[in-house]
């Protein structure tokens, strides 16, 4: 899909990053959607997508209410939609504009890497008039946004080792398994290559893009460690800044990955060696407090409350013990409570006790 030139660019991009030029066109093939120009009105422009909930925020805070009357602005994102056409998105574009120009212009993702235009100064342009001035110069502009964009954002080290799931998740943000941007991206880098891409050296380790029950014993031990995240389960950047920050205290080597060395570093930080920071108890859990508010039109007889528990703890790897105050707790707290619901609480105990370390 791309010119001569545009390769020729791409494989200077990648040389500055430290990454294979297979690599970036990877990404440059999959963030654009194969479409590195937009004719509007007889002007290649590059390709943007209005996002109306940055537009609410940053709009001068006198002409917010008449954006959100005129369908341009709204509290919650993807609540304005974006038209079909380019052209179209460009009037919306003028028309928000007319309200505040530098807030319009930084409520839209811009070329072929699709960045906020609000990011321009994190990224090292003078103003959002230069990001967008640079990015509708060509194709080597929307380029330099989306490699500056991977560069100060702290990606560059998952494209060089090839950890698509890390790249995605960085990138794409948390939702990046649910449509597949990591499956994409290795596909097309093969694709480029000609050859299958080769495993990441952070396979098998917590990283970017992992999620479940060892990412919040991580995100314990990290807070215990004086390092303040989220323990929510998901590995992201600001986990993956405090493992940083963690490995520079420590004197190790500094690569965000929770790998060997980390992990026995933070082991200090346990009560015990057998201990389970993190660990989520049972009512806490999204699926089972779906279950008991939902309540069930299925009645449920006391000898159900075994079969859960018997069924729970020989087909899904919980312990009898768990399996049993699992059942105990759905029944009490539920009282009448549909058996499929039931089944949807478990699995979601089943879940919270599991670790996606994602794919490279």
């Amino acid at each position: 899909m791309f010119t001569a030139e545009q390769r020729g660019a791409i494989a200077r991009a990648a040389n500055a990053l430290g990454c294979e030029p297979e690599t970036l066109m990877a990404v440059t093939e999959i963030e654009s959607g194969g479409k590195v120009f937009a004719d509007v009105g007889g002007h290649k422009l590059p390709v943007i997508r209005w996002e109306g909930h940055y537009f609410y925020d940053l709009v001068h805070a006198r002409r917010r209410d008449e954006a959100v009357a005129a369908g341009l602005a709204s509290p919650k994102a993807g609540a304005v939609k974006n038209p079909a056409s380019q052209a179209r998105r460009y009037a919306l574009l003028d028309r928000a504009a007319k309200l505040d120009w530098q807030a319009a212009h930084c409520s839209c993702s811009w070329g072929v890497g699709q960045v906020m235009g609000a990011h321009w100064k994190k990224l090292g342009y003078a103003s959002i008039v230069q990001l967008v001035n640079r990015c509708k110069s060509g194709f080597s502009g929307q380029l330099e946004l989306m490699c500056r964009y991977i560069d100060k954002f702290g990606l560059a080290d998952e494209l060089r080792r090839h950890d698509w799931a890390g790249f995605a998740r960085g990138y794409n943000g948390p939702a990046y398994a649910k449509y597949g941007y990591h499956t994409k991206l290795k596909a097309a880098y093969q694709r480029y290559k000609g050859a299958a891409s080769p495993a990441s050296p952070a396979s098998g380790m917590l990283r970017m893009g992992s999620k479940g029950a060892k990412v919040r014993e991580l995100q314990q031990l990290l807070v215990r460690a004086g390092y303040p995240v989220t323990v929510d389960g998901d590995f992201g950047p600001a986990t993956k800044q405090a493992i940083a920050e963690f490995q520079e205290g420590q004197k190790l080597a500094i690569d965000g990955v929770a790998g060997p060395e980390t992990m026995a570093a933070l082991a200090t930080w346990r009560a015990s060696p057998d201990e389970t920071p993190g660990a989520m108890p049972a009512r806490l859990v999204g699926e089972v407090q779906t279950a008991t508010k939902g309540g069930g039109i299925v009645v449920l007889i006391a000898a159900l409350q075994k079969q859960i528990a018997d069924t729970a703890a020989s087909l899904t790897g919980i312990d009898a013990s768990a399996a049993q105050t699992l059942s105990g707790w759905l029944m009490a707290g539920a009282g009448v409570l549909g058996a499929g619901l039931t089944a949807y609480a478990i699995w979601g105990v089943i879940k919270s006790r599991r670790t996606y370390e994602g794919t490279s």
